[in-house]
């Protein structure tokens, strides 16, 4: 492992260092500054050259000012001669634009995909993205690492298994994440289908499957301002479930999230590390943490050891 280097930006460096310690690493010496007028200023003060490098940014709120750390490090380990460089991007910011919605929308995803790319990446890792499709918008190759087997790892010891529990997918776009997570625990699966009565009208929730005197989990990749998973919340408990839990891979907790989730049925809402909870959410009760720095820092192991990291999740 003397030839694997990690280096990490300001995003998530408690992450980072975490990766780093199960990797059995140290962390680079990169120092990021600032310049008067905001501008990045990155300074590696070891060398890399011939090493395979690791950069480790989540790209979260600020979700601007942490990618253009990330390119910057790209761009000064590539000018530094680095064998490989690699691209640890726990959370994939810009993942929601995937796609036009509208006539003349640009697709968000693809335009960070080249840029990253283009800043000097020859490999991405990412955890949990929206759209699976996003893995195509790169032009080298990309590791799709997935939350599910360590967030139902810790349902299991924490909470146990069985049909006793109902795993709900709060839209239809993520029936396959609920069906993977439902499988390791060995529980049935529901279905929130959300649509709107006419334009800009409230959401009416559907509920197919069954809660009755079941407990819930909502099962999601993210959670951004809560109002989706606090009225699926509400829905299951109205059609009978005895309580509702919820886990999701990245919290990002917008606006009201936290105020949300703490005035919501949610018995506890259980996230990853991928995003650096705020002082909010580190204060709510209702939100617990486990961490992915094990899964990545194995995934990077397999990287740098030219093994299979398909093979992690089997």
């Amino acid at each position: 492992m003397s030839g694997l280097k990690i280096f990490t930006g300001n995003s998530n460096s408690a992450f980072a260092q975490k990766v780093a310690e199960a990797a059995g690493v140290q962390l680079g010496d990169c120092i990021l500054k600032r310049f008067a007028d905001g501008e990045v200023q990155v300074e590696i003060h070891e060398s890399v050259r011939g090493d395979s490098c690791f950069v480790i940014q989540s790209t979260c709120p600020p979700v601007n000012e942490n990618y253009m750390e990330l390119f910057i490090i790209l761009d000064a380990l590539k000018r530094a001669s680095a064998k490989s460089i690699t691209a640890v991007i726990p959370y994939y910011g810009y993942a929601r634009q995937d796609r036009k919605v509208a006539p003349r929308a640009p697709i968000s995803a693809k335009c960070v995909a080249d840029l990253i790319t283009t800043a000097g990446a020859d490999r991405v890792v990412c955890v949990d993205l929206h759209a699976a499709q996003i893995q195509g918008f790169f032009n080298v190759p990309v590791d799709h690492l997935f939350a599910i087997p360590t967030m139902a790892r810790y349902w299991r010891e924490h909470f146990g298994k069985g049909s006793e529990y109902v795993v709900v997918s709060p839209d239809s776009g993520g029936v396959e994440r609920t069906r993977a997570f439902a499988k390791r625990i060995e529980a049935p699966i529901a279905i929130i289908d959300k649509r709107r009565s006419g334009p800009n009208e409230a959401k009416a929730l559907h509920l197919i499957g069954e809660v009755q005197d079941k407990v819930a989990i909502i099962v999601d990749d993210m959670i951004d301002t809560a109002g989706t998973l606090t009225q699926a919340a509400e829905s299951l408990m109205n059609n009978g479930a005895k309580k509702v839990y919820a886990m999701a891979t990245h919290a990002l907790f917008s606006g009201p999230a936290i105020s949300r989730i703490t005035e919501s049925s949610l018995e506890k809402v259980i996230v990853s590390d991928t995003i650096p909870l705020n002082e909010a959410a580190m204060a709510c009760n209702k939100i617990e943490v486990t961490t992915m720095a094990p899964v990545v820092a194995e995934a990077m192991r397999r990287i740098y050891g030219n093994a299979s990291v398909s093979s992690l999740f089997d």
